[in-house]
């Protein structure tokens, strides 16, 4: 029959969640500690304590040799005939136990050090067993009872240990009482000098997805998978879900009739917003779903190593797809796991701009690529600081007939040119326009040059052009400036007439 002591180290045993040999070894320790401070000594003790009858013996343990001379320290080694003289028996190497007196000579002060010590092994074997039951089930879901508030951190009772829920673990929504129970996450268990601290959870996303666990049936059984969760607790989860089974609805599923099942989460979770996705195995579809209730105009994959999208939406619905601070893209990325930079059609279109303003900037062709325009107005071009085709083609003809010796004949001859020149471009010619088209502009530009010739000085019959014909060799300019073909055919014999005598020839309008 076990002895009252050992009966109440199994009792204390079985309070802590502790093995009783850990008791006991902790009592046969403290009692080496007072037999060593009673006796003032360095030997080897040892305590051992006798179940049946409760009792404690202390003794000291020597090594035994052979010879005086192989004794290197007394203390701890006795010769062979000493030790003989005690167990007659006690071979070479054995070791011999010297029983040290420990009844009634202890005292007060070896009895309080014996159950400091005590206590202390205790307590270290209680921390090992509770980290050791807890450092399995990070993750998983626990009932815990409120049973302190420090501060900003609420103490949960777990049975066995205590957990502390930090403020950055709760929902800004939730408050507590004292004697709740509710259910948490564990999140971590930390060694601290203190013992094992067991941090729980109500932000963590697994409690969500224990919620639906537990509120889906088809969950619970495996026919509708969570694949992802993103959570911001207090203010928006995003779930995507998927259906192993063609038949049922993944996302119908989740919201349930009327939709009760995501209610009762959403009650759970103190009004938290769930938004619940239908997962998709392509990241563009997937993208437009995750960032939902905004309507994405598209998607596209900037680069698949790095994980980049780039959506573009409606201007009036950008702010609805970057959400409260960043919320709902945040949301989506993590959910995604891709990069998201989501851009407004506006900001698109000023990007697309600035990226062709620069590839135009980027090339310069010189004047004298242009076949129409002569040395001459080249050298005026210059002197203006105008030296390439695309600075030419970027002027007005308010522009042009500011510089010194172009006036408007001149502006016309210019955009003709210009305008041969990026037409020959885009028929893929280099140097000169297509021959039909060249062919159906030959005859008004030589009509134009006949006009001007006439118009600027009278032949040696004294004749020059009438207004009407100016005005035909205008329109004829203005239409080949517009890089359509004027049909103007061979300046007609009434459009000369003989100079009357004593009238001045009306002025060139060209200022050349």
């Amino acid at each position: 029959m076990a002895s009252e002591l050992y009966n109440t180290i199994d009792a204390l045993s079985r309070e802590k969640g502790i093995d009783p040999q850990i008791v006991v070894s902790a009592v046969e320790d403290a009692i080496v500690v007072a037999t060593r401070k009673y006796y003032k000594t360095q030997e080897n003790l040892r305590a051992e304590l006798d179940k049946e009858t409760g009792k404690i013996r202390a003794f000291a343990v020597k090594t035994v040799v052979e010879s005086p001379e192989q004794v290197e320290d007394p203390v701890l080694q006795v010769t062979l005939d000493d030790a003989r003289k005690i167990d007659p028996k006690i071979e070479v190497g054995g070791e011999l136990q010297i029983t040290k007196v420990t009844e009634g000579i202890l005292g007060r002060i070896a009895a309080q050090l014996a159950k400091q010590v005590i206590f202390q092994k205790v307590r270290e074997a209680e921390r090992d067993t509770v980290y050791n039951e807890y450092i399995g089930r990070v993750g998983e879901i626990v009932n815990a009872t409120v049973k302190r508030i420090e501060g900003p951190d609420v103490i949960f009772e777990l049975g066995k240990a205590e957990a502390r829920m930090p403020r950055k673990e709760q929902s800004r929504l939730e408050s507590f009482a004292i004697g709740e129970r509710i259910r948490v996450v564990i999140a971590r268990v930390e060694k601290a000098s203190k013992g094992p601290a067991v941090v729980v959870s109500r932000a963590a996303p697994e409690l969500v997805q224990h919620l639906f666990q537990t509120e889906v049936p088809e969950i619970y059984d495996g026919t509708v998978v969570i694949r992802a969760i993103a959570r911001e607790a207090g203010e928006r989860t995003k779930i995507a879900v998927m259906s192993k089974d063609k038949d049922v609805d993944a996302v119908g599923a989740c919201v349930g009739m009327k939709g009760m099942r995501v209610q009762s989460i959403i009650r759970e979770l103190r009004g938290e917003k769930i938004d619940i996705i239908e997962y998709h195995e392509d990241p563009v579809t997937f993208a437009e779903k995750a960032l939902q209730p905004a309507k994405v105009s598209r998607v596209t994959v900037l680069d698949t190593t790095d994980k980049q999208l780039e959506v573009v939406v409606d201007d009036s619905q950008l702010s609805l797809a970057i959400g409260k601070k960043g919320q709902n893209v945040r949301l989506a990325a993590k959910l995604l796991g891709w990069k998201i930079d989501i851009k407004s059609e506006e900001e698109k279109r000023q990007e697309v701009e600035q990226q062709m303003s620069a590839l135009v900037g980027s090339t310069s062709t010189p004047l004298d690529s242009v076949p129409g325009l002569g040395e001459g107005l080249i050298e005026k071009l210059n002197a203006a600081g105008v030296t390439t085709v695309e600075a030419l083609a970027d002027m007005t003809p308010e522009q042009l007939e500011a510089i010194e010796g172009i006036g408007p004949k001149t502006v016309e001859k210019i955009s003709l040119a210009v305008n041969n020149y990026f037409s020959s471009l885009e028929a893929g010619e280099a140097a000169s326009i297509a021959p039909e088209a060249e062919a159906a502009q030959e005859t008004p530009a030589e009509g134009q040059e006949a006009s001007a010739e006439e118009g600027a000085a009278p032949d040696s019959a004294g004749a020059q052009t009438t207004e009407s014909g100016a005005e035909a060799s205008a329109g004829s300019l203005e239409a080949a400036a517009e890089g359509v073909p004027a049909e103007v055919g061979p300046v007609d014999e009434t459009t000369v007439q003989t100079e009357e005598p004593g009238e001045e020839h009306a002025p060139s309008e060209d200022k050349q």
